[in-house]
């Protein structure tokens, strides 16, 4: 299944006998809660779920926002209305990242029909609604590990034997700055990749043969080169794995401590300017 809906796709579909669980997950790096917003106007039948109080854990050793808790992830999807069977949709303000990071979460955890809405509300062009909905429970049971996961050490191991993609802006990757993190840089050997191009001027993704075309560049090769993904903590990344499904290069694995994890053991090595080593 593709892993993105359009916004004239998802009217379709929510008209149908089975209309798809709608999540909203807006969220701001470094901003303000995606609450109010959320209370202000969403998408007609979307209930709003916390990036950080719902889809991470505490931050702490694991990172800035490490995986929550699988049983608590569960009791939150069940709340949403998400069911065993139920098609879900997942959208955010429109950079996708927040919206990518439940998707991810929900196909490692085993439910296969999960998809972001492109563009996110920025290219929805329908009715707002400030109506909460109270859906029915769902019965979702988180089974962990559908989706290949990197610990530090498994990182490290992936970029000298395979491919290893920093999705963060280059500028960080580089460590001419590093704005949240305590040293900038990257792992040696990752490849920069920033996220922000994957993705058009609207947020929308760009075509799966252009990002095709972008991933083989940086090294990827289908089926010859295990491929692996990190960010600052995790949620960005979860938008490139999203977008190598797209090219054509599933199950990325994703090191969701990502450089907030690696970066807090002084003795990890840290390589810094444009080049991978």
């Amino acid at each position: 299944m593709k892993p993105i809906i359009s916004a004239s796709e998802y009217v379709s579909e929510s008209a149908g006998p089975r209309p798809p669980v709608l999540l909203d997950v807006r969220w701001q790096l470094g901003g303000p809660p995606g609450r109010p917003d959320y209370e202000a106007g969403h998408i007609p039948g979307a209930v709003f779920v916390d990036l950080e109080a719902e889809l991470a854990g505490p931050a702490g050793e694991g990172g800035r926002h490490p995986l929550p808790d699988p049983v608590e992830f569960g009791a939150v999807m069940r709340r949403a209305g998400v069911g065993r069977d139920s098609s879900v949709v997942v959208y955010d303000g429109g950079q996708g990242w927040a919206a990518a990071r439940a998707w991810w979460l929900l196909r490692w955890t085993g439910h296969r029909d999960v998809r972001v809405l492109d563009g996110g509300l920025a290219a929805w062009t329908g009715e707002l609604t400030k109506e909460i909905p109270s859906p029915a429970e769902g019965d979702f049971v988180p089974a962990p590990g559908a989706l290949p996961l990197l610990d530090a050490d498994g990182a490290a191991a992936l970029a000298r034997s395979g491919l290893l993609l920093d999705a963060r802006a280059a500028e960080r990757y580089r460590g001419d700055v590093e704005p949240i993190d305590r040293v900038g840089g990257h792992i040696p050997g990752a490849v920069s990749a920033p996220t922000g191009e994957n993705v058009g001027a609207d947020g929308r993704f760009l075509p799966a043969g252009v990002l095709a075309s972008r991933f083989t560049e940086l090294g990827a090769a289908e089926g010859a080169r295990e491929v692996g993904v990190y960010c600052g903590s995790g949620v960005s990344g979860a938008h490139q794995v999203l977008a190598l499904e797209l090219a054509g290069f599933p199950d990325a694995a994703l090191y969701a401590g990502s450089w907030s994890h690696w970066t807090r053991d002084e003795s990890r090595p840290v390589a810094t300017g444009p080049e991978p080593r």
